[in-house]
């Protein structure tokens, strides 16, 4: 009967030395998830830019759509050339326009916008004092450009290209 009882309590000191060992290693589980918590976190979400520098995504390439050619101004060289691509393209004497005409006196502040489209390239007059021209005629509502059309914007005239 002491043998019996010796190995009962070697049996239960066994059982509580486990129950030790399982609650030491729930808490270092607990108390490491409990640092990563407080510990700042680094976002999984790239932004756009950062995608792009990890070469996640393409670079996306301007896509020229055709081309602008000064023929005569006051405030732009002649030959110079305008390239379109994708995006709309304003021009006048105010300096918030993608195309400034400083010097072009008969160009009003904000005089005419170039948009491209999926049907072409479109000219539009903003609310010009002077009126924007197409080919020696004013312009009343938009127009899609064709390849050797000659705009006067102002005193400066453009040519169109594809």
């Amino acid at each position: 009967m002491l043998a019996s009882t010796q190995v009962e309590t070697t049996l239960l000191a066994l059982k509580i030395a486990f129950l030790v060992l399982l609650y030491l290693f729930i808490w270092r589980i607990v108390r490491s998830a409990a640092r990563d918590l407080r510990l700042p976190q680094e976002s999984m979400i790239l932004g756009p830019q950062q995608a792009a520098a990890a070469g996640l995504i393409p670079v996306r390439q301007s896509r020229e759509l055709g081309r602008l050619v000064v023929l005569a101004s006051p405030a732009l060289g002649e030959g110079d050339e305008i390239v379109l691509d994708t995006q709309s393209v304003t021009f006048g004497r105010g300096r918030t326009n993608d195309i400034p005409l400083a010097e072009d006196e008969y160009a009003s502040t904000r005089h005419a916008r170039v948009e491209p489209r999926r049907d072409g390239i479109w000219l539009e007059d903003i609310g010009s004092t002077n009126g924007t021209f197409v080919n020696g005629i004013r312009l009343t509502r938009e127009r899609r450009l064709a390849p050797g059309d000659v705009v006067r914007i102002g005193e400066t005239d453009l040519r169109f290209e594809t």
